[in-house]
């Protein structure tokens, strides 16, 4: 639920604009990479945990149906991999990593939710090249929020929304939160992220 001292500042996306940007993101993933590495069963979306799953799954959806193709799908959790596990005086909540494919050689597709400092995305890099050496990995988020704290870009970006360390952008999906939507949020100051895993120490309450 939303908190009383979260202020929500714009809703940036609804349902439908949501379905609409991961259409034309679908689109755009076929158009990254050459033909046979559908045809071949090479490429691959990988979730990452939590948002970034549901998402990936919708966008593997709408490739199948529209290519016909068939391509592989994993759940990722980098939250060990992260350079401020060992700071943290809690314990991290991790959360479960599913890829049943071969990452040698594949051409893989990370998808998340926010792109915010960069430092999740990291981890994930990290996870994934433990697993095996893929041919490619692309960075595919539905909002880059800017703030960068590592040199990492996305390749496939569904909205820029440049934001200040008072602002978050949410998310909610129907698969976890029973609505679909995105919106920009005033946060208190003890509330702020500055750059951190909300998933260590205290967590934000979802709205």
């Amino acid at each position: 639920m939303m908190q009383p001292q979260d202020q929500i500042k714009a809703q940036l996306m609804t349902s439908v604009d949501l379905d609409r940007t991961l259409s034309r993101m679908a689109r755009e993933v076929t158009e990254v990479f050459e033909p046979n590495a559908l045809s071949s069963s090479r490429l691959a979306l990988v979730g990452m945990q939590t948002r970034g799953v549901h998402l990936a799954r919708r966008l593997h959806q709408k490739i199948r149906e529209a290519e016909g193709s068939t391509l592989d799908f994993g759940i990722l959790d980098a939250t060990l991999y992260r350079d401020d596990v060992r700071r943290r005086f809690y314990q991290p909540l991790v959360r479960r990593t599913e890829i049943l494919f071969d990452v040698n050689e594949a051409h893989i597709v990370l998808v998340d939710d926010v792109l915010f400092t960069g430092r999740t995305v990291r981890a994930a890099l990290d996870a994934l090249l433990d697993l095996g050496r893929p041919a490619t990995i692309r960075l595919l988020v539905l909002i880059d929020r800017g703030l960068r704290e590592l040199p990492l870009q996305a390749d496939i970006v569904g909205r820029f929304v440049p934001t200040t360390l008072g602002e978050e952008v949410r998310v909610k999906v129907q698969e976890q939160d029973q609505e679909d939507g995105v919106w920009l949020v005033d946060v208190p100051a003890h509330k702020r992220k500055g750059g951190t895993n909300p998933d260590f120490g205290q967590r934000l309450h979802k709205f």
